[in-house]
């Protein structure tokens, strides 16, 4: 060592000490050995380490304070119990969590997951299985918020905290990162066919509930969810073909059809129907399939006129055409497109509000080209509709509980849900019905009537812990402005511009005061009801602040 004299070395080792035995320097002391000479302080005889956050003995704790305006708690953010607990819905558990920051997003209970062959599964296959259920979802037409809740409680049951799925109207991406400091996994899914089986949609439903309880593995998961791909629908052809004809009939009967104008109007669906499967299956574009089915009841509604003009028979060529163009309008895609752009899914509320447009537009071209030959002939048609709510009350209520029963068939219902769903038809029209009556206009008493709808099914859901698609969609079918649509086409047809413009003006605010409807009763639903099986009720849902301008 530089600065040691020679031979030091040698003296230590001769005397016995090691070497390691001796400090090198003064400055090898420890700050905290007590200089030569001064005693060591006595030992405690017990070792209570402690921190300066250590509250003293005597001292109370304060009272916990109300942090829920704060970006984070002083005391972290907690664990999250009712979350995870299985009374509760997995749609509300997983929503609340989908609509938190992931780094405010709290830490919910994971119930215990069965495994048999391994005990943490493959991240790529996680992912590829939330994919896969989540294209099934986004295709049947479950909204965006809930395939995301879907897909994000997939991902949590199976041990894939740090997730961020992303639902747009035709591709699906998920991303998960272990940590800050690892590489992200995305994997993303492109939803190319849509379909609408509400079988098949309420078995994802069930498979994703029992995910997250933890009593499915994933390799069960799989093998359930390939049985659900190669079911076939419940309903041949040919029964969705007589449900179209049914539906059609009711809704001539609703707006003050009778017997042979329910059965005209039946032959019309039945073979609009018809030629739609014809067109889809030469391939055509769906824009076409709904001008094809729009032109069967437009043509037999133009020959029923043209027959009254030279007999006396009076046959209401209105409610034909009419009732035809009930089983075309997309109910449906226009409450899910509301629905998505209410709860901030904007680039899938445009995509599918496009959709609608474009299957409008259809079935308006189809209407058109028949009621323009049929003005050429000087077939006169004059709108003879009786309007909603007037008169035979009792025939009413029959046909809007008939035609939900047909719309039901239409979507592939379960056959235990469409008891509930028809019900919930009646009550729609029945409120409608005596809200017109007391003289109330017709779009606020849509919206009454259709947020009963949504109330009532998601209480049905809600009991059945399934999706409240089934019990909805069929109900709002006696709610669809059908006469409006009509009305509008006619005087396009007769070149009454302004006036079919203000036609279907009304349809479209009809159209959005049941989609607004419908989903201002579920939120309802969801805030102030309680669950069976559920204890406490489950924490606030954060949503987006307004933007107040900028």
């Amino acid at each position: 060592m530089v600065g040691q004299p020679q031979g030091s070395g040698d003296a230590a080792e001769q005397a016995g000490e090691p070497e390691d035995a001796r400090p090198s320097s003064d400055d090898a002391r420890s700050a905290f050995t007590p200089p030569l000479g001064v005693p060591l302080p006595p030992v405690p005889e017990e070792e209570h380490p402690t921190s300066e956050f250590t509250l003293p003995e005597g001292l109370k704790a304060p009272q916990q304070t109300d942090y829920s305006n704060a970006f984070t708690p002083p005391e972290g953010i907690p664990v999250v119990g009712p979350l995870a607990r299985p009374g509760s819905p997995w749609q509300d558990r997983m929503r609340s969590l989908v609509r938190m920051p992931l780094a405010e997003r709290p830490v919910p209970e994971r119930p215990a997951r069965v495994e048999e062959s391994e005990s943490t599964p493959p991240v790529p296959r996680v992912l590829d299985l939330t994919l896969r259920i989540g294209e099934l979802l986004l295709a049947g037409g479950e909204g965006a918020e809930d395939v995301e809740a879907a897909m994000f409680g997939v991902a949590h049951a199976y041990g894939l905290d740090r997730t961020e799925p992303e639902v747009t109207f035709t591709l699906l991406s998920i991303t998960h990162q272990p940590s800050l400091v690892d590489d992200p996994v995305t994997l993303s899914r492109t939803v190319r066919r849509r379909g609408t089986d509400y079988t098949r949609l309420a078995s994802v439903f069930g498979l994703v509930a029992d995910i997250t309880q933890g009593e499915v593995t994933l390799e069960e998961a799989y093998r359930r969810l390939a049985e659900m791909r190669r079911n076939r629908h419940p309903y041949s052809k040919w029964a969705l073909s007589v449900a179209s004809g049914a539906l059609s009939g009711a809704a001539s009967l609703l707006v003050g059809g009778d017997a042979l104008v329910f059965f005209l109007a039946a032959l019309g669906a039945v073979l609009g129907d018809r030629l739609a499967w014809l067109c889809a299956g030469r391939g055509l574009p769906e824009f076409y399939q709904f001008a094809a089915a729009a032109m069967p009841p437009a043509a037999i509604g133009v020959s029923v006129a043209l027959l009254s003009q030279h007999t006396d028979m009076r046959i209401q060529a209105s409610a034909v055409i009419t009732g035809g163009l009930f089983a075309l309008i997309p109910g449906r895609a226009l409450v899910a497109a509301v629905q998505d752009g209410l709860t901030g899914f904007y680039i899938t509320a445009a995509a599918r509000l496009l959709e609608v447009v474009y299957l409008i537009v259809g079935i308006v071209c189809g209407v058109l080209l028949v009621l323009y030959v049929g003005d050429r002939l000087h077939v006169q048609l004059a709108p003879d509709v009786v309007h909603h709510g007037d008169g035979r009350p009792v025939i009413q209520l029959f046909a809007s509980m008939l035609l939900a029963l047909a719309f039901c068939v239409l979507l592939q219902q379960e056959r235990h849900t469409i008891l509930l769903a028809t019900l919930n038809g009646g009550v729609a029209w029945l409120i409608y019905g005596a809200l017109t009556t007391a003289a109330v206009k017709p779009v606020p008493a849509t919206v009454m009537a259709a947020g009963l709808v949504g109330l009532f099914g998601q209480l049905m859901s809600r009991y059945q812990f399934s999706s409240s698609l089934p019990y909805i969609t069929a109900a709002i079918g006696p709610l669809l402005p059908g006469s409006n649509t009509y009305f509008g086409l006619l005087n396009i047809a007769q070149e009454d511009v302004n006036r079919g413009f203000e036609h279907l003006a009304t349809a479209g605010a009809v159209a959005l005061a049941i989609a607004i409807g419908v989903n201002l009763g579920g939120e309802l639903a969801r805030l102030f009801i309680k669950t069976p099986g559920q204890e406490t009720p489950l924490p606030g849902r954060r949503a987006a602040k307004r933007t107040r301008g900028f």
